[in-house]
Parts: C-alpha cells; structure tokens; sequence
C-alpha cells in the first residue's frame, strides 16, 4: 500500500521517532499505526541489545520533592548531543515526575513504574533508545525521606544532582548550602559514627600501611645521608643505574646504597614502635574524617573556615543532617 508523507507525519509525532524509521515501520506494518508503534519499540530493544557494552557518560540528573520525600533519578546516554535533546531532557523530567508520584523503593521498581502513555519507564526508555539509535539507560534512583528535604541540581551540566534531609525546617540558604555542599565535596557520611565500618577499617589499614612505610624510608634515607650518599638518588633501581651511567653515583655507592636500603630497612621494618604507629595512623583517619564526612567537612560556602556542623548550629541548634543523597555521571 501506499505510505503518503502525512502518514508518516503523523507517526513521528507519535512516536518522535525518525522520519525514514517511521516510514520503513508503517510499510511493514502495511498502514497499522498501533503495529507501527510496536515496530519502533522493538527497534528500541534491537538497538539497546546492540549497543548493550557501550558507555552512557552523558545524560541527565533531575530531582523532585513533595512534602518530607525526595527522589534523585539519572536518565543516561553516550554523547553529549543527544542528552541536550529536547526529547531526551522530556524524558527524563517524566520518569522524575513518575518517581516522586509513586517513591518506589529501588530503581528495578521505578522501571516498572507506568508512564502517562501506559508504558513503563524501561519500556519508554528503550523507545527513545530506538529514537536516537545510541544507548539509553536509567543509571541511578535514590529516595530520601525525612522532615525536611532540598535538593540542588549543578545548572551548567545538569549532570549532578544531591538531596539533603534535615530533621526539620531550616533557614532556606543553609539547606541549599548544605545540597551543594554535598554536590561538590561528595562526603562519605554524615559523621563519623555514621561512616560505613568497611571504609573506616579500610582507610584504617592504608594509614597505617603509609605510616610503616614512610618511618622505613626516614631511617633508610638517614642512612643513606650518613654514608654520603643522595636518598634522592637511589630511591628506585631504576634511578640508581641511571644515575650511574650519568656518573653522579660510583659503582661502589651504588652497591653500598644497595646494601643500606636492603638491611637497615628490614631492620627497620621488623622493629616499628607499635603505638607510635596506631597513634600516627589514627591521627591519618581524623583527617579523613574531617575531610570527607558532611559534618566535619570545611563549609565551602563561605571564608570563615567554619565547619558544616558549626554552620548549621548558628542557624538552628537543634537543626541536623539526617541522611543525603548523590550522584554525578562525572565521577
């Protein structure tokens, strides 16, 4: 039969999808507009199967709040062009919409969620995939409940997004302060007593790795020092056969270096004060956490120095940070 221009017209405004998809899916559909549709959703699945092992590094981060909950959601794609889509960003202020209207508990929920065309978002998400023929994927979904949420989503990129529950009411600039805060300094926790145990052991076990390491070298370098001999020089084997082509080391530095390294290190190693070690470590792990969790975190929406949990008390002493949210397709 006959596939006139405004047939297939009236697909793409159905569908949204290409011109040449939407003629080629009313000719085997043989005028069907419902058979078309249906067409053009399995080219979706076709092309999402297809192009399944690429990287969706662009997209769309979108927040909504309603009442004491708030939801995070990332609609995700490959190129920057088609995540400035118009239909693309449509998309992804839709499954937010449905997010917030329904809170479902885990993204594989929210894929199940229906849109306001009956379908649901994985299904809507591979329609758009075969709209644009490159991969589109729901990277994130969060839900935040508490009494008070703000969300803060970067302008520039719209690739960044958090939300921040307070466990009440507080002064509008602190709440955005405290969301952007969470946006650009990606904190690991709240506090410290709220930091996941496996971070602490881990972060832990590197600071005292590094302690050991870095009291090894003193005495290894003082020695090194004593014997007349540059630590800068022979702090890799690498370093010591170079710099003795160059002349800057005699063969027989270079072997006494060798040697020095060798047993005093061990020797060093073998003999570590224990608490000076535990304490040094553990001054490493304060750091951490005054760098990386929320409240002891330096607030960097002002000069003063001031930390997050003093911010916040100045406003309201009662005022708290009960739990927050983040996500960047950037990281």
């Amino acid at each position: 039969m006959q596939i006139t221009a405004a047939d297939v017209m009236k697909l793409r405004k159905m569908t949204s999808a290409g011109m040449m998809d939407c003629k080629k899916a009313l000719m085997e559909a043989e005028g069907d507009f419902n058979k078309a549709m249906d067409i053009i959703r399995e080219k979706g699945k076709l092309v999402a199967a297809k192009r399944a092992d690429r990287e969706t590094s662009e997209g769309a981060v979108k927040a909504r709040i309603n009442g004491n909950k708030g939801i995070l959601v990332c609609l995700g794609c490959e190129t920057d062009f088609v995540s400035r889509n118009e239909a693309f960003q449509a998309l992804a202020e839709a499954i937010a919409d449905v997010a917030i209207a329904n809170c479902p508990a885990d993204l594989e929920a929210l894929k199940a969620c229906k849109m306001a065309d009956g379908l649901t978002v994985a299904e809507a998400v591979e329609e758009q995939t075969g709209k644009t023929g490159e991969k589109h994927v729901l990277a994130y979904y969060a839900l935040v409940e508490a009494p008070f949420v703000k969300e803060y989503i970067h302008k520039v990129n719209g690739k960044l997004g958090a939300l921040v529950g307070f466990n009440k009411v507080v002064p509008e600039d602190v709440a955005k302060g405290m969301a952007m805060q969470v946006a650009s300094m990606n904190p690991v926790a709240v506090s410290a007593a709220e930091c996941p145990q496996e971070v602490i052991d881990n972060e832990l076990k590197v600071a005292t790795e590094k302690t050991k390491e870095e009291l090894v070298k003193k005495a290894v370098d003082a020695a090194l020092s004593k014997a007349g001999i540059n630590p800068a020089h022979v702090d890799s084997e690498a370093h010591i056969e170079s710099n003795t082509a160059k002349g800057w080391l005699t063969p027989e530095q270079a072997d006494k270096a060798r040697e020095i390294i060798k047993t005093v290190g061990e020797e060093k190693a073998a003999n570590l004060p224990a608490q000076m070690v535990d304490n040094i470590a553990k001054g490493r792990l304060n750091k951490f956490f005054k760098e990386s969790t929320l409240e002891e975190q330096e607030y960097t929406m002002s000069d003063d120095k001031k930390s997050c949990k003093q911010v916040l008390a100045e406003a309201d002493k009662e005022a708290k940070v009960v739990c927050f949210k983040r996500f960047s397709l950037n990281d």
